[in-house]
């Protein structure tokens, strides 16, 4: 998900939305650690990718509205 995609959403999407891809990761990290992932190995670093995207665009909302 690119960062323009992102500004289109509102704060509470987009708190919901790092809310689920947070929970997204902790699922993978889970399942990576019984059994290494085969199929996506790099899902993981594909997450965290996103959802520093959503941190920024959260801290532009931020800086835009003080």
């Amino acid at each position: 998900m690119k960062a323009e995609e992102l500004r289109a959403y509102t704060m509470h999407e987009l708190h919901q939305l790092l809310h689920q891809k947070r929970k997204e990761l902790a699922e993978l990290r889970y399942k990576n650690a019984q059994s290494p992932l085969s199929q996506a190995p790099s899902a993981i670093p594909a997450l965290k990718k996103t959802i520093a995207r959503i941190l920024t665009v959260l801290n532009e909302k931020r800086h835009e509205r003080s």
